[in-house]
């Protein structure tokens, strides 16, 4: 065989066991909580607006640490929604939770009224930097407040492939490990959904990543076959074409955290294809009951999953969600968005 008959058949396996024969990619996660205690509640004084019992701020951050860990997985079997016997592509796994019954760590920040939680400082305490690079772990979810009192990113990112997050992705602000880690912070006063909302908008900035928004001049972002086929808007951020949406633009939406709306409009997002020749179909927010939490599981359901099946200018996508369960080989692969 020829050196262009090995590359290929090399590039077969890398391609094989990248987008598919590993399924689900399987995310480690370490969770951190930081509950203020004044007796036997959480200090509001601390948290600006938490100060419930200290028992039961922990009952529900540890319920709704089980119940994101499902709904992830969940959200990623493609077509779930018609297709019951679709598998996940990531399964997300706790191997450690550490509490602290102190106030977040922060560090001065002089564009912000508040101080600036201290990522860096976490890691250090919970030995982060280990972690991630001798236990597997992908992803840090962290359980604190907001109020007023601190700042905080919903997520960040630190790896040998930079920063891509939710975030001003400050090169200094998380600990730079020899693979790639996310770190969540979410907020205990809220609930499931402002928590799988973080999810949604790191998704939303690796795909953008990978498929050059970062690069491409705001002008062309309706050309672009993520934010402007699959999404179906443009520098704007609206929906321009009733396309798929993104988390605070459902089809329909006309302005940010649009999920209730009624108004009906015709949608392929059921059937997305990149040429646009897919299936459309009547809808409004009963198709997801009104519920972000049900329009974020709906709209990750519709990412190009495992067997997709779908082209792209003569070519395959692929599992989009490598770059959520496996960044680290898509980014070695040189992967985007079709094979």
């Amino acid at each position: 065989m020829n050196k262009l008959g090995i590359l290929a058949v090399l590039l077969t396996v890398i391609f094989s066991s990248s987008h598919g024969g590993d399924l689900p990619y399987v995310v480690p996660v370490v969770v951190v909580k930081y509950f203020p205690v004044k007796g036997d509640s959480i200090d509001i004084k601390v948290t600006g607006d938490w100060g419930r019992g200290f028992l039961f701020t922990r009952n529900k951050v540890d319920s709704l640490s089980r119940e994101l860990a499902k709904v992830l997985s969940e959200a990623s079997r493609y077509h779930a929604y018609k297709n019951s016997s679709a598998q996940p592509s990531v399964k997300y796994t706790v191997i450690k939770t550490v509490e602290y019954l102190e106030p977040l760590p922060t560090v001065k920040d002089f564009s912000l009224r508040e101080p600036m939680t201290d990522y860096n400082a976490i890691m250090e305490r919970i030995g982060g930097k280990g972690w991630v690079e001798s236990s597997g772990v992908k992803e840090i979810w962290l359980w604190g407040y907001h109020g007023g009192k601190v700042g905080l990113w919903e997520s960040n990112m630190a790896g040998p492939y930079g920063d891509v997050s939710n975030s001003s992705r400050d090169k200094d602000d998380l600990p730079v490990t020899s693979t790639t880690f996310t770190f969540f912070h979410y907020n205990y006063q809220r609930g499931l959904s402002e928590a799988v909302e973080d999810h949604m908008h790191q998704i939303e900035a690796l795909l953008n990543f990978v498929d050059g928004r970062d690069t491409t001049d705001e002008s062309e972002w309706n050309k672009l076959l993520f934010w402007g086929k699959f999404v179906g808007s443009d520098k704007s951020h609206k929906i321009i074409r009733p396309g798929c949406g993104w988390a605070h633009y459902p089809p329909n939406g006309e302005k940010d955290y649009d999920w209730a709306n009624p108004r009906y409009v015709d949608s392929d997002i059921e059937d997305w294809k990149p040429d646009g020749s897919g299936v459309k179909q009547r809808m409004n927010c009963e198709q997801w009951q009104g519920k972000s939490i049900n329009w974020f599981v709906y709209w990750m359901q519709s990412l190009p999953g495992a067997e997709n099946m779908l082209m792209y200018q003569g070519k395959k996508l692929v599992n989009w969600w490598i770059f959520v369960g496996d960044f680290d080989t898509a980014m070695k692969s040189r992967m985007r968005l079709v094979q």
